[in-house]
């Protein structure tokens, strides 16, 4: 059944500024006075406190409060420490554990003017998550593994532990209702965990696993942003929102930093300060503060139109305006870890990857349906280094390498089983390919030598068209047809040139920002995305190109090369498994926000 909306259309509103999307983002606060990371935080966005932390050189004393515009030094601790706990608020706070370096189970209670030493920690640790007031507050985690103990305002009382040991977590709520999630344990953690007061149990996990993050809200109402893969190595702008039940990706720091600190009642009103840039010792002094717009009734909504006044301009609002401004997001993981084999499908909720190295060449097909990958009917024929194009129902399985030679083997897929078809002209590897099951091309590889053949595919038999313009291997690209398809990347040498297929002919268009080899690619020759490959070293770089040139977009979490990827559009596509420095089965998901754009009319 259609809607009003789809029969009557939509109502074009006459405005003098373009309306804003109701969406969270940071903007610049007051910076610190005392540069610092790793210390402990509390209270709101607009009141909160910066206690202790990494100094310049050393672990600092002081302690700052912050009034939604500016920090103001206040009295400081009694015992400086980083790594440690907070809770509470700016008239009532408290300050626990931490290392000074080596781990102390010191607490210090604040009334709104100083600091008292009250009961310790039952035992001493560093890298753990707080949260809590005053008088009813939990440690949680930290070098001590997965111990847990609740603060009652007098003493500390050791609970049940949590289930995934772990340091350098993030942890909000209180002693009835918290969650605790990321961390390394030792390698990076994504895991989340409720607390009901009594038990901890296990739930969904971020997107994007890391340690040395900063947290606020609520167990139901969280924020998670910032953090790093390690104590020296860079460090991370990802924020994620938690409503309770799922983590979803919003915009990110605009200042990527590790061992943040900060504070907020929800996933829609935080603080985030301090830092270190590179997960190590380069410390920042900035303020971060996230909000959402208030509500007018010109909030964008996805299918608005609107006539802007003050630059005479019709506009409209929609996935498919502009370039993708979205994030990649963790994915599910393949059950077979790969590299060098192929996929096909409409989008990232429905995909299917086949063949591929192990090492070792294989048969192996799995179907993705946006969240799990399931393994189904293997190819007929073993093989890696292929081309695939089509969809998750109807896709076409083109060439590569056997264990030792060049086949030219192709199959198609029906959505249950794979069924051999005619052999393609050239037999070859590391090429690529773009189409339907019915319409389809393959071109570039290598033979006995670089290749530049473009073969075309009718649903029956496979038909050598014009050459590339530029011969090459490893190469990448995309199509929605044998008449519309685009060619980017390669070696030797390395490339970053482009091409565009009209049905007749290549021609050569604007190259990559970045040259290199070996990567992904989705879309068509109107709309495409070229992400990962060989710089060398791995990338993780996404361009997205909207017909005409090429725009860096947001990178992927992971450098990778030689993913298994879905082709047929640029605003929504999954890349999975690939090369690391050993064959990985993790996956990314992109998904293009919708953006304004100018509407032309005649």
């Amino acid at each position: 059944m259609t809607t009003l909306k789809n029969l009557k259309g939509t109502a074009i509103q006459f405005l003098d500024a373009d309306p804003v999307e109701y969406i969270g983002a940071w903007a610049t606060g007051g910076n610190l006075n005392t540069t610092r990371y790793a210390g402990a935080g509390n209270g709101t966005q607009t009141a909160s406190l910066a206690i202790s932390g990494g100094g310049t050189p050393s672990i600092t004393v002081n302690v700052e409060q912050y009034d939604g515009t500016s920090w103001t030094e206040v009295n400081n601790v009694n015992t400086g420490r980083s790594e440690a706990g907070g809770a509470g608020t700016v008239t009532a706070g408290l300050f626990f554990g931490g290392g000074t370096p080596t781990a102390v189970a010191n607490n210090e209670s604040w009334n709104g003017t100083s600091w008292t030493e009250v009961t310790d920690l039952n035992a001493a640790v560093r890298y753990l998550g707080g949260n809590g007031t005053s008088t009813a507050a939990l440690q949680v985690a930290g070098s001590t593994g997965a111990d847990v103990e609740q603060w009652d305002g007098s003493s500390w009382t050791e609970v049940n532990d949590i289930n995934n040991s772990r340091t350098t977590l993030a942890s909000v709520g209180t002693t009835t209702a918290s969650v605790a999630f990321g961390g390394r344990s030792p390698g990076l953690d994504a895991s989340t965990e409720l607390w009901d007061g009594t038990n901890w149990t296990e739930v969904n996990d971020l997107n994007n696993a890391r340690g040395e993050l900063g947290g606020a809200g609520t167990s139901t109402s969280a924020l998670a942003f910032g953090g790093s893969n390690g104590p020296t190595a860079g460090s991370f702008a990802y924020t994620e929102s938690w409503d309770g039940t799922s983590w979803v990706e919003q915009s990110d720091l605009a200042t990527a930093r590790a061992r943040i600190k900060g504070g907020g009642t929800s996933n829609t009103s935080a603080l985030g300060f301090g830092g270190t840039t590179d997960g190590g010792s380069t410390q920042v002094n900035g303020t971060e503060e996230w909000s959402f717009p208030a509500i007018t009734e010109t909030t964008l909504n996805e299918g608005d139109m609107w006539f802007n006044s003050s630059s005479s301009t019709l506009k409209g609002y929609g996935t498919a305006a502009g370039i993708p401004a979205a994030t990649w997001s963790t994915g599910g993981s393949l059950n077979t870890a790969r590299n060098t084999g192929a996929g096909a499908g409409a989008n990232n909720t429905a995909a299917v990857v086949f063949a591929g190295n192990l090492p070792g060449t294989t048969v192996n097909t799995e179907l993705y349906d946006g969240s799990s990958f399931t393994e189904v009917n293997n190819l007929n024929t073993a093989t890696r280094e292929n081309a695939g194009f089509g969809t998750s129902t109807a896709a076409i399985n083109a060439s590569g390498e056997s264990t030792t030679a060049n086949i030219a083997n192709a199959e198609s897929w029906d959505g249950t089983n794979w069924t051999a078809i005619s052999d393609i002209n050239t037999a070859r590897r590391r090429l690529d390919g773009g189409g339907t099951q019915t319409s389809g091309l393959i071109f570039g590889g290598y033979s006995t030598t670089v290749s530049a053949d473009t073969e075309t595919w009718d649903g029956t038999s496979w038909t050598e068209v014009s050459n590339l313009n530029t011969a090459r291997d490893s190469i990448a690209g995309c199509g929605s047809s044998s008449t519309n398809a685009l060619a980017f990347m390669g070696s030797p040498p390395i490339t970053g040139k482009t091409e565009s297929w009209d049905g007749t002919s290549w021609t050569e268009v604007n190259d990559l920002n970045t040259a290199r080899y070996g990567g992904g690619g989705a879309g068509n020759n109107t709309q495409a995305l070229a992400f990962a490959g060989i710089t060398p070293p791995n990338s993780a770089l996404t361009e997205f190109w909207n017909g005409s040139s090429w725009t860096e977009v947001n990178d992927l979490s992971t450098a990778r090369q030689s993913s298994q990827d879905s082709g047929n559009t640029a605003t929504s596509v999954i890349s999975a498994g690939g090369y690391t420095t050993t064959q990985i089965a993790t996956s990314e998901e992109f998904t293009a926000s919708a953006a304004v754009a100018t509407v032309t009319t005649s």
